[in-house]
């Protein structure tokens, strides 16, 4: 029986009052007695919260593909990360780092992470993610009415700490910030055990624990955004150096114990940044008063792109802040299989609810990578582009000994330039505008791309080189795809000629391997295996010599394998087999495939092929009307005489 809307807010507030607490500092203590883990600072809190779900070790060794890719390495892929960020695993892996070893209380600790990239890349989203693990953290115990929302055991006084600190078995860090420390002396009379503790909860919103720092007008940067202010309301009332006269409530003062978020940093005068010196290395603010400074526990995280690093950086007198930042790039994703998972990801999130044809996203993926790749001596842009997917490239001896290092170090900032995710997302959305169906497919996106190119500022070479690939190098790789999805749907019908195809390779193959002989079914006649017929399937993949023989071995070794498993075998276990079978019947049954797709008056035998073929690939993923329009642009563009 489905809760009612009563009874799941009557749960919710049930569970959040055990979560809530309220009382002194020695109730607090004899909790934290039982629970000293509920002490941490914002690193090390924040480490937490990115890997408590979990760290998928990733050998790769063990996986053939990623070994293609990454070499040697170690991955880790965090199930934090896991639904939103897609291609930028060391990325992310150097963030992790960051907060691990900053949660040792080292130099990383008192470093600002700044995450620099092109536009779209995913800085802000990487940003979101950290700030919504705060919100969705389990409350902390701060001292009610403080500011700051600081660590309870700041009341401690110096004398006391090291026989708290062997009680309780953890560190205390920070002071008492001067609202506190006032209210302490003069409400409470120095009874620091009676102060009263309360639970908060991170918010964004009503920041508490994470601020947010957009950029400033140069022209009116006032600290007081970063630090708090004095309220001039109260100067009649209180001294000057009176504590009550502070309003803390700066990005410093509401961000600590979590997150202090720079946008677009260095778009600030550098003056405006002089406090994050003494917050990071020395963990305390200017008070916005005259007061001494002010403790501060919080991860300073910044991002901008490229141009305004290299600006900053350049200027020498900046060395001070530079000192003080763990730099992270965060570039654009060079997988093509990952980058189609970003575009699936957003869609999702997103009220899009068109029917998308198959390859549309993969076409609009292709061009976003391959606009991101550098042009290279040693291989086409599309070559290139399945190297970096990781896929095993076979069609020329000369390729198999290209490293996908030897590309990466040919051009060093790869990943940094080309079209961004929002560049794709417009064209995906202006194709569905444009449709007069509630569905797109690749020759529509292919077309949004195209006029999306042509309407951007771009340099004359870059426009050109970008509708090159769009024009040329994707559409014939389209075509390429297309034709073999059709011929494929067209082939479903011809399944027994397939299987018998598969069956007679595999006894010749194995009777080649085994230095054996095979049966004639019809004569029981002992016969050589048939080279001919085996190089005749063979030869639609281009192998020929010794590599036919080393084919042979490698199916055969397959099946047994198969076999030993308990596993079925059919012509389509094993891929390169199974390639090579169809590309033969398709150019046996090309002809008769023309006429199907192009012919507007059909006899019955053809009809039913069409129909079997229109019906395999809607099982494939498309609707009445996409098949409909590709199977006319394959009538127009594909099999031309």
């Amino acid at each position: 029986m489905d809760m009612s809307f009563h009874d799941l807010i009557k749960r919710d507030r049930e569970a959040r009052k055990h979560e809530q607490f309220e009382g002194t500092f020695l109730d607090y203590l004899e909790r934290l007695r039982d629970e000293p883990g509920i002490v941490m600072l914002a690193h090390e809190r924040l480490y937490h919260l990115v890997t408590r779900d979990g760290i998928e070790i990733i050998h790769t060794e063990d996986d053939p593909r990623l070994k293609r890719i990454y070499g040697n390495q170690t991955l880790k892929r965090y199930k934090f990360f896991k639904n939103d960020f897609f291609g930028i695993d060391q990325t992310l892996m150097e963030i992790v780092r960051y907060l691990h070893s900053a949660t040792m209380r080292g130099e990383e600790s008192r470093q600002v992470l700044y995450l620099v990239g092109p536009v779209g890349s995913g800085k802000s989203s990487i940003m979101e993610s950290l700030k919504h693990a705060l919100e969705q953290a389990p409350p902390i115990y701060a001292l009610k009415d403080c500011p700051m929302h600081e660590e309870p055991l700041h009341l401690v006084p110096r004398h006391l700490r090291k026989d708290f600190e062997q009680k309780l078995g953890i560190k205390i860090e920070g002071e008492l910030c001067p609202i506190c420390r006032y209210r302490l002396k003069n409400e409470y009379q120095g009874r620091f055990e009676d102060f009263a503790v309360e639970t908060v909860d991170f918010s964004v919103r009503s920041r508490r624990g994470i601020a947010v720092v957009p950029p400033v007008d140069p022209n009116n940067q006032d600290a007081s955004v970063l630090v708090g202010s004095v309220d001039i309301s109260k100067m009649d009332l209180y001294p000057e150096d009176d504590p009550r006269v502070l309003a803390l409530n700066g990005a410093f003062n509401a961000g600590n114990r979590g997150i202090v978020e720079f946008i677009e940093i260095f778009k600030n005068e550098v003056e405006y940044l002089h406090t994050i010196i003494t917050a990071t290395q020395e963990k305390s603010i200017p008070s916005p008063g005259k007061s001494s400074m002010i403790y501060f526990d919080g991860i300073i995280l910044a991002h901008s792109n490229e141009a305004e690093w290299n600006k900053f950086k350049s200027d020498h007198t900046n060395e001070a802040i530079l000192d003080r930042i763990v730099k992270i790039e965060v570039p654009y994703c060079l997988e093509l299989d990952q980058e189609v998972k970003i575009y699936q990801k957003i869609l999702k999130k997103s009220n899009f609810k068109a029917h998308i044809a198959p390859h549309t996203i993969e076409i609009a993926s292709m061009f976003a990578v391959m606009s991101r790749l550098a042009p290279s001596t040693k291989v086409d842009p599309l070559t290139k582009m399945r190297i970096y997917n990781g896929e095993e490239i076979v069609e020329k001896d000369a390729i198999k000994k290209i490293d996908i290092q030897e590309l990466k170090d040919e051009a060093e900032r790869e990943g940094f330039t080309g079209v961004s995710t929002r560049f794709i997302m417009k064209a995906l959305d202006n194709a569905l505008s444009e449709s007069d169906h509630n569905c797109i497919n690749p020759i529509q996106i292919m077309e949004a791309l195209i006029k999306a190119v042509r309407a951007a500022e771009l340099a004359d070479d870059e426009k050109k080189r970008w509708l090159h690939l769009l024009q040329d190098v994707i559409k014939n790789e389209y075509h390429r795809m297309l034709e073999k999805e059709i011929t494929r749907a067209f082939i479903h019908g011809f399944q027994e000629q397939a299987e018998s195809l598969f069956n007679n390779y595999l006894d010749h193959a194995e009777a080649y391997v085994t230095r054996s002989k095979t049966k004639d079914e019809n004569t029981g006649e002992e016969l050589e295996p048939d080279e001919r017929f085996m190089e005749s399937i063979e030869g639609q993949l281009g192998i020929t010599g010794t590599a036919a023989k080393g084919f042979r071995h490698d199916v055969t070794a397959y099946m047994f394998s198969v076999l030993r498993n308990q596993g079925e075998i059919n012509y389509r276990s094993y891929e390169p087999l199974r390639e090579a079978i169809e590309k033969k019947l398709v150019a046996s049954v090309r002809d008769l495939s023309r006429i199907i797709t192009r012919a507007r008056v059909r006899d019955q035998d053809q009809n039913e092929k069409y129909y079997a073929m229109v019906e395999e690939m809607k099982n494939n993923g498309y609707c009445d009307h996409c098949c409909n329009v590709v199977l006319k642009y394959a009538a127009n563009n594909l099999w031309k005489d």
